[in-house]
């Protein structure tokens, strides 16, 4: 038995081949480009476990893939790959439409031929999980309810316009050929391994190296927090047993304004690392521009899991910010391992006063 994994080296997908290597002894493949956002190094400790193969490429390289369905015949596909940064898809995004729409198709057309050819028990046990974003759905206000899975999509950059689209396929494809997918739609990850452009990483990377903590507009803008692992377990709670056709929302039930979640990080550091020179890391918050579109607020219902599958996060807001502040105090060699010359060039320009 064998899973495949897309995006295996990113932020979520090397959580997940963690976690799912710790817990089974299922055959996992990782297929990643390793662009900007992937990283070996996060998957050092499992490189040499029988049951873990790496392989690099492109979901969009059709060839490839037929080659590793053909020689490796999975019996599920998790599919993490994708272009993933709001402010990066604002200043490029070519990369997103490639990637999350054309890529996936391709993606897609390649598991279906394989998947047609499959004997009909294999067929009924075969799954293919799209893991995608609550942002699809646009932005709340917030005496909104939280989104449901049967919220209009209304997507308000073009990250999450490409990942609609994706998600709109991954759809017609169950709808059309019968393929047996699943989606998620996720709400904000945090936790270890994620690359430091995203608003967590970003703020402890910075605050323990001096610079200004920047934050846009005036940091009421809202989100649902989710712990990476919870997200994980999540993910092998609709593989294994979510219905087939159907979409779940993975939230973490912890809704917080963006300044709320730099203060809460400054007051930990202040507690682990304190200043030499006894000031709160809070002193280094700047106010910049907003960013283009930016959503007011994210919140998920996850009812429908809970009741349907019976899970639930294991970590609160609390646990896992103080989990993810010590890993970042305990892996500073990580940081400064990925973020190079480019890396700070690309702060520079998104986070300019």
């Amino acid at each position: 038995m064998t899973i495949l994994v897309t995006g295996g080296a990113g932020f979520i997908g090397s959580n997940f081949i963690l976690e799912w290597i710790s817990k089974s002894d299922e055959t996992i493949i990782n297929l990643d480009k390793l662009t900007y956002a992937g990283n070996l190094e996060n998957l050092a400790s499992v490189a040499q476990n029988p049951n873990y193969i790496f392989i690099e490429g492109d979901i969009g390289d059709t060839s490839a893939i037929n080659k590793i369905l053909d020689q490796y015949k999975p019996r599920g596909i998790l599919n993490f790959a994708a272009e993933s940064h709001v402010d990066r898809s604002i200043h490029g995004p070519a990369d997103f439409i490639n990637t999350n729409i054309v890529a996936t198709f391709n993606l897609l057309e390649s598991v279906r031929a394989y998947w047609s050819n499959l004997s009909s028990a294999e067929k009924n046990n075969f799954r293919f999980l799209h893991v995608s974003t609550d942002e699809v759905y646009g932005t709340l206000d917030k005496e909104d309810a939280p989104f449901t899975e049967e919220n209009q999509y209304a997507p308000n950059s073009p990250y999450s316009a490409s990942k609609a689209a994706s998600d709109h396929l991954v759809r017609a494809y169950h709808h059309t050929y019968g393929l047996p997918v699943l989606t998620t739609n996720c709400s904000n990850n945090y936790g270890p391994y994620q690359f430091p452009e995203k608003l967590i990483p970003l703020m402890i990377h910075r605050a323990i190296t001096g610079g200004e903590l920047p934050i846009y507009g005036d940091g009421q803008n809202i989100r649902d927090w989710l712990y990476v692992t919870d997200h994980c377990s999540a993910i092998c709670a609709v593989l294994e047993n979510g219905k087939v056709g159907e979409t779940y929302n993975i939230g973490g039930w912890n809704e917080k304004t963006n300044l709320d979640v730099v203060h809460t990080i400054c007051d930990i550091l202040d507690k682990l690392q304190p200043k030499s020179d006894g000031s709160s890391y809070r002193s280094q918050i700047v106010f910049v521009k907003d960013r283009l579109g930016h959503d007011r607020r994210y919140a998920i219902d996850a009812n429908k899991i809970l009741s349907e599958l019976g899970w639930k996060p294991a970590e609160t807001f609390e646990t896992g910010i103080a989990n993810t502040v010590q890993w970042y105090l305990d892996h500073q060699q990580w940081i400064e391992n990925i973020t190079s010359g480019d890396y700070r060039d690309w702060i520079k320009k998104h986070y300019a006063a």
